[in-house]
């Protein structure tokens, strides 16, 4: 290629990665020879003699779980555009994998950063980790100063949630997701807006009508609507931590012979696409999943291109409430 432009390897190499010592002369007749040549340079091998693989790590706890998916669309988009790829991992939950993931720099060759959102590990173990790792943090993990998290305001989403059911005039209202113990934080400050609403309106939470789940599934809301709908005194409205959830409820109402919303209204929450188009749509609390996607790149790689790690960050997407035939009706 250097033959064929006249020029020495050096000034190719200039040209190739784009340095500013080079005429635009000169830039232009390398430019044509590699594209007669048809040139694409090595960019792993660029990478690493730069110190930097090119790739960033997505670390999720389920990749069949729509959320997540979604999610991962547009991170991927989002790290596209600024030249990264992306790699996929799953925990499954699994704290010692996790653990591993974000520990010993284990995987520096492997990518630069990594975009995390934890199931397994609870809030303090994060602070136990590689701390030359560059990491942004999903989820409801706070920020011990040393990591960026983005995410929504769970207690203000789902005390939303709860006054949208109140203000239909529904008054037992059910909370299916509830998860008291150490990783579920998620769950917990969902339960949380849901007791506010009620306190804020000065009534009475029917603690009995307040449903653990393990996961955030399908078969776990069918499960926990079946034990609802089994009391003596059913809700007449139910708020579900995820769609998921709602669309297992959903069935099971249908199933005992029940209108949605007439006899039992229900919300769901984080607008996956299956929320849409099941019937009945189901009304949700939707994050906006692509400025939380853009702000988690645009953050992890500030950090993996800063010489001095910037403070972390608490960053806060909008969340919308979206009312949909499940609560509105048709």
């Amino acid at each position: 290629m250097a033959e064929l432009a006249g020029v020495s390897s050096r000034t190719v190499s200039n040209v190739v990665n784009g340095y500013a010592n080079v005429t635009e002369r000169t830039r232009a007749r390398v430019q044509q020879a590699v594209d007669q040549l048809g040139y694409r340079p090595n960019v792993l091998a660029r990478n690493l003699a730069s110190g930097r693989s090119g790739q960033i790590a997505v670390v999720v706890p389920y990749l069949d779980t729509p959320y997540f998916s979604e999610l991962l669309q547009g991170i991927i988009r989002a790290a596209r555009v600024q030249g990264y790829n992306v790699l996929i991992d799953q925990t499954d939950g699994d704290p010692e994998h996790e653990r591993m993931l974000i520990n010993h720099g284990h995987s520096r060759l492997l990518f630069d950063g990594v975009i995390f959102s934890p199931l397994g590990l609870p809030q303090d173990a994060l602070a136990d980790r590689d701390p030359g790792l560059p990491l942004v943090v999903l989820g409801e993990r706070v920020s011990d100063g040393r990591f960026d998290h983005v995410g929504i305001d769970d207690v203000a989403a789902s005390r939303q949630a709860t006054e949208h059911l109140l203000d239909l005039g529904r008054t037992r209202l059910a909370a299916i997701g509830d998860q008291p113990y150490a990783t579920g934080e998620c769950a917990q400050l969902r339960t949380q807006g849901f007791r506010e609403a009620h306190e804020r309106r000065g009534l009475t939470v029917h603690e009995d009508l307040i449903v653990r789940s393990p996961r955030f599934t399908r078969p776990d809301g069918a499960q926990a609507m079946a034990h609802l709908l089994d009391r003596d005194n059913p809700p007449d409205a139910v708020f579900c931590y995820s769609d998921l959830l709602a669309l297992g409820a959903i069935h099971t109402l249908i199933a005992r012979g029940l209108r949605v919303p007439e006899d039992v209204a229900v919300i769901g929450y984080d607008d996956i696409e299956d929320g849409r188009y099941s019937n009945p749509a189901i009304t949700t609390i939707s994050p906006d999943k692509e400025m939380i996607a853009n702000t988690a790149v645009k953050r992890l790689l500030l950090r993996i291109g800063s010489t001095t790690p910037p403070p972390g960050l608490e960053l806060r997407a909008p969340h919308q409430l979206i009312v949909r035939e499940s609560t509105a009706g048709s």
